[in-house]
């Protein structure tokens, strides 16, 4: 008999929903807020008062589009941390009340872990592009950078991780203190491929194993910036090509090396990368690149996989459903965690 699980996101400011058959993705429906650029970020409280209007219509079209019938159902995964409160707790709701509605049962997922294991979502019958155990996995968002050894579905060790600001964060800030809207990634990404990324240097943390930082980036980005406005009011217009050029190098380069070390370290030679930065051309040119020079053996996800969406969840609750862990009905959500991704 065919499992098909319904997962739902809504972690930060996408309300999404997919459905899996057998680990075939059906549909993945994403409904973005746009309310929160005007306030160069994401607002919590509108965040989930724009989840409650959009749930029902993105569970509802995902369902329809997969062309099954929610009596079909075999579980409900959802997204129940970490991430905004307020998001969560929409998602969570509206999972236990149609789980109910449904009698089947609910698989509570990690955000991050569905990061990772967006890996494993077939787009079709014939998609066999998963990676073999055990990998590495590069997860980089706007709050984690993390380095994870991959060695099944519920074995996940985080042996990297940022100690201050992750990835994503670098960028955001950056484009923010140069004007350039939010979210700064896509546009720092944008215009640094028309740009010298060898005409700015800015600093690199020597930061001891695995881990890593981004602050000292960033401050070395503003004193740069700050520097040269004394002598030029027009220094960021007229080098703003460079300037992204040069964030994004420097940023890559830090990721690249501490991935690395740990590749050669560890002796894996299979790597992917996950998290909304994966969608940065540069990153992904790197994974390439080394790909090539040592011989690694790459996954790069889909477009469609790097930012939050339930295609991820609802493969992750695929796997926790043949193993048969399900939630409890008085599952809370949470926040935060003190290691992202654990077994």
């Amino acid at each position: 008999m065919s499992v098909i699980i319904l997962g739902i996101e809504s972690s930060c400011d996408d309300t999404s929903a997919a459905v899996i058959k057998d680990g075939v993705l059906l549909s993945n429906v994403i409904a973005s807020q746009a309310v929160h650029e005007s306030y160069g970020g994401v607002v919590p409280e509108l965040a989930s008062r724009a989840h409650q209007q959009n749930i029902i219509p993105v569970v509802h079209e995902a369902i329809k589009r997969a062309g099954i019938d929610k009596s079909e159902l075999s579980a409900i995964a959802f997204t129940r941390g970490p991430g905004l409160m307020g998001s969560l707790l929409v998602g969570t709701s509206f999972a236990k009340g149609l789980a109910l509605s449904l009698d089947i049962p609910m698989v509570d997922v990690n955000h991050l872990k569905a990061h990772v294991l967006a890996h494993f979502i077939k787009e079709n019958e014939a998609d066999e592009n998963q990676p073999n155990f055990p990998f590495l996995c590069l997860l980089v968002s706007g709050g984690n950078s993390q380095i994870i050894v991959v060695r099944s579905y519920d074995d996940m060790e985080v042996v990297g991780q940022t100690i201050d600001d992750a990835a994503g964060e670098a960028f955001d800030k950056c484009a923010k203190v140069m004007g350039l809207g939010y979210p700064g990634g896509p546009v720092v990404n944008r215009l640094a491929n028309e740009g010298d990324p060898k005409a700015f240097k800015f600093s690199k943390p020597h930061i001891p194993g695995y881990n890593y930082s981004f602050s000292g980036l960033k401050t070395s980005f503003l004193y740069t910036l700050r520097d040269h406005l004394k002598e030029d009011a027009d220094f960021i217009e007229k080098n703003k090509k460079d300037l992204c050029a040069s964030l994004q190098a420097t940023v890559i380069d830090i990721l690249m090396d501490k991935l690395r070390k740990a590749a050669k370290d560890l002796q894996i030679k299979e790597v992917a990368v996950a998290g909304g930065v994966s969608a940065n051309s540069g990153l992904r040119d790197a994974f390439q690149d080394h790909a090539t020079r040592y011989g690694w053996k790459i996954h790069i996800p889909s477009f469609a996989f790097t930012t939050d969406n339930a295609a991820m969840v609802a493969i992750t609750g695929y796997y926790k459903y043949l193993n048969k862990e399900f939630c409890a009905m008085d599952a809370a959500p949470f926040s935060r965690v003190t290691v992202a991704v654990t077994k």
